[in-house]
């Protein structure tokens, strides 16, 4: 580990930044050139203090999980991350493992998408990243682990996954799912984690059993769908998609036809967030 290297590139990839390139709002009077530690600090879900002794070449060796986290908050590119994972002391992501270091081009329109619910998905169906509005809009994406953090392996092991679709639409999304799951695996190769979590669904579930029997291929997303909120109910949303050139990722952003009834939901969700929406009592005093 090269601390001292890992330092100053760490201290000019954030003086290189200014807020508005991540997303946050410029203020009045700075005086820290670029982005201040602490802004990085919760860009990257960690502590000020543990990101500050990484620029000051103190503290421990950083985990790659640690590494990912402040290569995807300071923007960094491909090679700049793959430089950062070397000074660090720990080996580069594989190239054919999926993709876990978020696009920049994909984060700086993610950025600019405040009012409006938007995520980046990996190739298998994992939410690397989403914004306030997603978040409020599926839950905290953060939170899943090992297999579950795929989209694709949730909806077939975990029922609470599909309370987000009409029954109606299930059919519909498990087939898309399995389709987006066979391109993976025709990219990424039998002994990757999409080949993996192949061999998990096909153990665990019988209807994925049966639709990966169909072989059926497919990178798309539906152009429109109706999502369930638990508090403001159906959500009529058109779905754009934006891919990398490798496929690898994509930005997913949901908005609603304008004057309707799901843009004015999509507005109270953006004002109440998290809080729990107010129910009428059935049974008044």
């Amino acid at each position: 580990m090269d601390r001292a290297a890992m330092a100053a590139f760490l201290r000019s990839r954030r003086e290189a930044l200014r807020p508005e390139d991540v997303g946050l709002a410029p203020g009045a009077r700075r005086r820290t050139k670029g982005l201040r530690r602490d802004e990085v600090a919760v860009l990257a879900a960690m502590s000020t203090d543990y990101y500050t002794r990484l620029e000051q070449r103190r503290g421990p060796q950083p985990s790659e999980q640690m590494l990912s986290a402040v290569a995807r908050a300071l923007r960094l590119t491909n090679s700049e991350r793959d430089y950062l994972f070397q000074v660090a002391g720990r080996n580069t992501p594989s190239p054919t493992s999926t993709a876990t270091h978020v696009s920049p081009a994909l984060l700086r329109v993610l950025d600019r998408l405040a009012d409006t619910p938007a995520l980046i998905l990996s190739e298998l169906g994992e939410t690397l990243v989403q914004n306030g509005m997603a978040e409020a809009l599926f839950g905290d994406a953060s939170r899943y682990k090992g297999l579950a953090r795929s989209g694709v392996y949730r909806w077939f092991t975990d029922p609470d996954e599909r309370s987000h679709y009409p029954e109606d639409d299930h059919a519909r999304q498990s087939r898309m799912l399995v389709a987006n799951l066979r391109a993976a695996y025709g990219s990424m190769g039998t002994r990757s984690r999409a080949g993996e979590l192949v061999r998990a669904l096909e153990k665990t579930s019988e209807e994925f059993a049966a639709l990966w029997a169909r072989q059926e291929v497919s990178r798309r997303f539906e152009d429109h769908k109706t999502l369930i909120h638990p508090e403001l109910g159906p959500l009529e949303v058109d779905c754009q998609a934006l891919f990398t050139e490798d496929q690898s990722q994509v930005l997913l952003v949901l908005t609603a036809s304008p004057r309707s009834e799901a843009e004015e939901k999509l507005k109270l969700l953006n004002v109440l967030g998290h809080e729990r929406f107010p129910t009428t009592d059935p049974h008044p005093n």
